[in-house]
C-alpha cells in the first residue's frame, strides 16, 4: 500500500473512530442531566453528526503524509457546565467518556479480528488509532478532553481561556518540536501489538 492510500485509509479510519468518541460525550453529558447534546443532534452514531472538515479530514490527512505524528479531532460537543450534575467532576466525566469510549472499542476490535483473518492488517489499524485517539486527547491542552480534566483539578479558568487561544498552536509545536508525536506513535504501536499477541488467536 502506497504512502497516499494509507493516509487516506487512515483518515477513513480515524472519522469511524470520532464516532463513538463523540457519542460517548454526548451520552455521559445527556445521562448528567445537560440536553444540550440532544438538542444539537449528538446524541447519535451516525458519523455524519460528528465530522469535522478541518480536524476529521485535512488535519489528519495531513499530518499522515508529513509523519512524526497523527493529528486529528472530531466535531466537539457543547456542553453547559451549569446544567451537569457533580458540577466540575461531571465535566471531567463527560471529558473522559470519549477517550474510554476509544480504548473499549479498541478492544472490540481485537475480538472482531479473531473472526475477520484476512482483514487483520485494516482491523489492527484500527485499534492503533484508537488507542491512539485516546492517548491523544487526554492531553490537557484545550480544546483536547485533557483540558477539561485539567480543569476540574482547580486550573485557573483565567489561564485556560489563555492557553486556548493558542491551543492548536501549542499542539504542533509540541508535535513537531519535542517529539511528542513519535513517542505518542511509538507507545500506541507498541500497545496494539502486544493486545493483538494476546487475544488474536490467529496470529
Amino acid at each position: 500500500m502506497d504512502h497516499l492510500t494509507q493516509a487516506l485509509l487512515d483518515v477513513l479510519i480515524f472519522w469511524m473512530l470520532t464516532t463513538p468518541h463523540e457519542f460517548a460525550h454526548a451520552w455521559v453529558a445527556t445521562r448528567l442531566g445537560d440536553d444540550t447534546p440532544r438538542r444539537d443532534g449528538r446524541v447519535t452514531l451516525n458519523p455524519l453528526a460528528h465530522v469535522d472538515l478541518f480536524g476529521t479530514v485535512i488535519i489528519p490527512l495531513a499530518t499522515s503524509l508529513l509523519g512524526g505524528g497523527f493529528l486529528g479531532w472530531g466535531r466537539p460537543v457543547l456542553t453547559d457546565p451549569r446544567k451537569l450534575r457533580g458540577g466540575k467532576y461531571g465535566m471531567a466525566l463527560v471529558a473522559l467518556a470519549g477517550p474510554v469510549s476509544n480504548l473499549i472499542f479498541a478492544g472490540i476490535i481485537v475480538i472482531l479480528a479473531n473472526f475477520l483473518p484476512n482483514a487483520v492488517d485494516i482491523l489492527f489499524r484500527a485499534v492503533y488509532l484508537s488507542i491512539y485517539l485516546a492517548l491523544f486527547n487526554l492531553i490537557p491542552l484545550p480544546p483536547l478532553d485533557g483540558s477539561k480534566v485539567l480543569l476540574a483539578t482547580g486550573f485557573p479558568v483565567r489561564w485556560y481561556i489563555e492557553i486556548s487561544r493558542y491551543g492548536f498552536l501549542l499542539l504542533m509545536v509540541l508535535f513537531y518540536s519535542t517529539g511528542l508525536g513519535r513517542w505518542l506513535a511509538v507507545t500506541t504501536l507498541t500497545g496494539s501489538s502486544a493486545l493483538f499477541r494476546a487475544f488474536v488467536l490467529r496470529l
